[in-house]
């Protein structure tokens, strides 16, 4: 998905003259609310809300687990205010840090006003999808069944229909198919989604896409591209601290260190003379420069921070904890 719009995160509302974020009244009749997009690892959520918001706010990657935090997108229409919260992939956890991203998950459905369940629609409904809609049966939070990827169905995409349909019709769950890359259903989707919604104030001001500062946006997307370039050899031992903001009239400085757990992570991410670190970058300062819309100059360092995904209190200096 190419981004050429500037992301307007909730930095940029604080008013100068009085410290206050700028919401207008809503219109009678208006709705709102937050819709959780939940479901398992890699079945495009990500993807997903950045083309229901119209940029890209969420990296994406074809590894799972890409999304690690409580993500929120900002769609809002003359008729409603749709906040999308993003949430990691609903899986077995296998160290601290896949605990607290789960927990973040179940978190989020009983924290929102709509699920938005999102499977995949190329593959049967599964174990995981159903252990998935059991936790939902057990939320009193309306729930919304989204078939992604029709794009890349088969011509047998009947059985696998039929597999979510039946799911669907246990629980009394309306259904929708879409394709969050092409965007085909997408207008359905956000349809269903407003007529399951209560009517309601602006939570946020009409023009913004997401509440997340830019800052946390850069170092994901520096991420991003750690996880797109070396795939499975450093799949989650990364986490990026954005050190240093510097914004002039000409360019933004932006210095970064990159954690890992091992040094020969290290080692694949700096690469042969440096090759695999400059590349990251390049890729990273491209990104950012669209998200900022102005020349970036970004600076990159390779930390060894040992078994820090095991750590609480690594956990929450990186910023990773579990949501209130």
């Amino acid at each position: 998905m190419t981004v050429e719009l500037k992301v307007t995160s909730i930095e940029n509302h604080i008013s100068s003259f009085s410290g206050e974020v700028s919401i207008p009244q809503a219109p009678p009749d208006f709705k709102s609310g937050f819709i959780g997009i939940i479901g398992r690892p890699n079945v495009g959520k990500s993807t997903l809300m950045n083309q229901l918001v119209g940029q890209k706010i969420a990296i994406t990657s074809p590894v799972a687990q890409t999304t690690r935090n409580r993500l929120r997108g900002i769609l809002t229409t003359p008729e409603a205010q749709l906040i999308f919260v993003d949430t990691p992939g609903i899986h077995k956890p296998h160290h601290q840090l896949g605990e607290v991203l789960v927990q973040n998950a179940k978190i989020a459905i009983d924290s929102v006003d709509v699920v938005l369940f999102v499977v995949d629609g190329t593959v049967a409904c599964g174990a995981g999808d159903r252990f998935i809609a059991d936790l939902l049966t057990r939320s009193e939070t309306p729930v919304i069944l989204g078939l992604n990827k029709i794009d890349e169905q088969s011509p047998n995409y009947q059985v696998i229909d039929d597999s979510y349909r039946a799911l669907a019709e246990v629980n009394q769950w309306p259904t929708v198919k879409f394709s969050a890359k092409t965007g085909t259903g997408l207008p359905q989707l956000q349809n269903l989604l407003i007529e399951h919604l209560e009517t309601g104030p602006f939570y946020y001001p009409p023009d913004l896409v997401t509440d997340q500062p830019e800052r946390f946006i850069m170092g994901e997307l520096i991420r991003e591209q750690i996880l797109l370039l070396t795939r499975e050899e450093v799949p989650h031992s990364v986490a990026i601290a954005i050190d240093k903001v510097e914004e002039t009239p000409t360019i933004t400085r932006v210095l970064a260190t990159i954690h890992v757990e091992r040094d020969s992570q290290k080692g694949i991410l700096i690469g042969k003379g440096g090759s695999m670190l400059k590349a990251i970058g390049s890729e990273a300062r491209e990104q950012i420069q669209k998200l900022i819309s102005g020349k970036v100059y970004l600076e990159l360092f390779v930390k060894v921070q040992p078994k820090w995904r095991q750590s609480r209190m690594s956990l929450a200096e990186l910023g990773y904890r579990v949501e209130e």
